[in-house]
């Protein structure tokens, strides 16, 4: 294989560099003692949050795959598991989802070596986000996390009009920051929605699988600690 010459680094956001689990996991738990869901006939937060993550899970796939909107997803995610609970509360829920939305960017736990590999790829390369995230959402989080000032161009789903794993975003994203796929990397932590459209179009491919889960992908690259990306450029 040639050596490639790199000019643009393509990151994920979310579970790749921004911590989504552990500030997902702050928010989620404050909001469900503020809004005393005890009370309202949740067992404990960790049995609210373990239902959270399932239909959450599946109401972002179904957002990727078009069969649900924004609106849907944002209502549901809470509205389904308190219902599990007997709480058929479209208004708390409702409440309980624009909360989560404007308090969850202002929490900024990052993986470590986020602002180190930044530091390191920032003057050397261009760099740029692709997200699935909700575009109000998103540019918050990077704001409020330090993390704006070293991205040139932020994709988002919303904005191109494509979802990953739509390899359109993808192309919206070279043709936004005018790079060529050889030229370019595609970091991220999901390899069918972030690594796999990017192989398809010759971007070079970083999976960053913090747990090192198995599996049979053949990539051009695997790390489990961002500080290992260095070594590859």
């Amino acid at each position: 294989m040639p050596v490639r010459t790199y000019k643009h680094i393509f990151f994920d956001l979310d579970k790749t560099i921004w911590d989504f689990d552990a500030n997902s996991t702050e928010t989620l738990r404050e909001l469900f003692s503020e809004f005393e869901l005890t009370e309202k006939g949740c067992p404990s937060y960790e049995v609210f949050h373990d239902r959270y993550n399932l239909h959450n899970t599946a109401l972002w796939d179904a957002y990727r795959e078009n069969r649900v909107t924004k609106e849907e997803l944002s209502l549901q995610r809470f509205l389904l598991p308190l219902a599990e609970f007997g709480i058929n509360d479209e208004k708390l829920a409702a409440s309980i989802s624009d909360a989560y939305v404007d308090r969850l960017p202002l929490k900024t736990k990052l993986f470590p070596g986020v602002f180190e590999l930044l530091e390191y790829t920032f003057s050397k390369y261009k760099l740029h986000i692709i997200t699935n995230g909700f575009a109000e959402i998103q540019y918050r989080k990077l704001a409020l996390s330090g993390l704006d000032r070293y991205f040139d161009q932020v994709i988002t789903s919303e904005e191109s009009g494509f979802k990953k794993p739509d390899e359109r975003i993808f192309l919206h994203a070279l043709n936004c920051a005018q790079a060529l796929p050889e030229e370019s990397m595609m970091i991220g932590d999901d390899i069918e929605v972030d690594l796999l459209p990017a192989k398809a179009l010759g971007l070079a491919q970083v999976y960053v699988n913090f747990t090192k889960k198995p599996h049979q992908y053949q990539l051009m690259h695997e790390v489990s600690a961002l500080s290992e990306i260095e070594t590859l450029l």
